[in-house]
């Protein structure tokens, strides 16, 4: 249950990141102010990370899997808290 519920944030800061990145693209090409380049490599290297421990968790058993869910936590609460948030 608790890796599915990661999965379900590492999705999520997947998706955050795909709007981000989405929103630079187009403010890029219309000329308006969008996301900057710190929101996008924020959001990045926070989707990379969560996915990575997701993986890492689904892959393991027992308390190494617990593990990897925290992180997918505790790197979706930081990005929320940071970017969306702060």
């Amino acid at each position: 249950m608790l890796r599915g519920l990661s999965g379900v944030a590492a999705g999520g800061a997947v998706a955050l990141m795909l709007v981000v990145v989405g929103a630079a693209v187009i403010a890029g090409r219309r000329g308006f102010p969008g996301p900057g380049g710190e929101a996008v490599a924020w959001h990045v290297v926070a989707s990379v990370i969560a996915v990575g421990a997701q993986i890492y968790s689904d892959r393991r058993r027992g308390v190494a899997s617990l593990f990897g869910s925290a992180v997918v936590f505790v790197t979706a609460g930081v990005l929320l808290w940071s970017q969306w948030w702060g």
